[in-house]
């Protein structure tokens, strides 16, 4: 109960106040390292004389000590914190805000939108190299848009719910294993030949850990249609997500993703260039318009925006149904 009040702050700090860059100008963020140790072990541990299956059972060795460090800070933090009383508390809530993405997600996102009004394709091509791996020199305005709005509706689903759901259920130490798994696969659960074996540990246990969070986000995200479009779009949005999240070649992110493109009514995915390497993958939603421009991006945040706030609400509405069973 205490871990779904704290869960609730800490949304609400992260939706309004967000990441303030001048405290991580100051103090490196979590996130840097836990990506730093999973740097640490890619250079020791997937060197280039080494086979496909070395480089598998190194990658398997390396997520589990990960995993298992990342649990055991997490579990001694709490355990630390819970001597300090309500300052314990508020600290441990602060450091779940710092944890989720909700503001600084939609701030990203928004960038693209401002960067293509202020400085047109170039602009919009500087902003989206921020919050995405594609090659922005090959985009054009609908794909930058697409890129955008894809990254803003996976990230719902990888950078707000899914830690939200491990602090949930298993307090400090699921979340810090989650963000800890979360990054490693961003950065080496790539199908690259440096990358395809050693990070195969943790792309599939990535797939596994977002399970139940892609297809919520997809819930919520109709919802925020709802909210923002009317029952015409969630209804689409609902029915574009069960059909076509199978055409991403992710398991998990084609949920959020075709939610998002059924909810404002145009067609994402489709070929990309990741490091001059062409990827070829089907529209979801491709009946939907493919000519967008900045103002479907605006329309994208406008549903995440209520989808987060439908999440936000429903936390504490969870404490208060528990309340007669505690």
């Amino acid at each position: 109960m205490l871990t779904l009040l704290n869960l609730s702050i800490a949304l609400l700090i992260d939706r309004v106040v967000g990441d303030p860059n001048w405290l991580w100008a100051k103090v490196p963020h979590p996130v840097v390292l836990f990506g730093k140790a999973i740097a640490f072990f890619d250079k020791q541990f997937n060197g280039k004389g080494l086979g496909d299956k070395d480089r598998r059972a190194y990658g398997i060795m390396t997520i589990l000590a990960l995993l298992i460090a990342s649990v055991l800070a997490g579990w001694m933090i709490h355990r630390a914190l819970s001597y300090a009383g309500h300052f314990g508390t508020l600290v441990e809530i602060l450091i779940v805000a710092v944890l989720l993405a909700q503001k600084s997600l939609s701030d990203h996102v928004a960038a693209v939108a401002t960067g293509l009004r202020k400085g047109g394709l170039d602009g919009g091509r500087r902003a989206v190299s921020m919050v995405v791996g594609r090659d922005p020199d090959v985009l054009d305005q609908p794909a930058i848009c697409r890129a955008a709005i894809e990254t803003l509706a996976e990230n719902f689903s990888d950078g707000v719910i899914a830690p939200a759901l491990f602090y949930a259920v298993f307090g400090l130490p699921g979340l810090f294993a989650y963000k800890m798994l979360n990054t490693a696969d961003s950065m080496i659960g790539h199908k690259t030949h440096r990358y395809l074996h050693f990070g195969w540990a943790s792309a599939r246990l990535d797939d596994i850990a977002n399970w139940p969070a892609a297809r919520l986000s997809a819930v919520l995200i109709a919802a925020g249609a709802w909210i923002e479009r009317g029952r015409r779009a969630a209804g689409r949005s609902l029915h574009v997500a069960f059909t076509d999240h199978g055409l991403h070649r992710s398991p998990n992110s084609g949920w959020p993703e075709s939610a998002m493109a059924g909810a404002i009514d145009v067609a994402l995915a489709g070929p990309r260039i990741y490091a001059g390497e062409r990827v070829q993958e089907p529209m979801q939603n491709g009946a939907g318009r493919r000519d967008i421009g900045a103002q479907d991006i605006d329309q994208a945040i406008s549903v995440y925006g209520s989808a987060c706030t439908v999440f936000n609400l429903a936390v504490p509405l969870t404490v208060l149904l528990l309340l007669p069973f505690c």
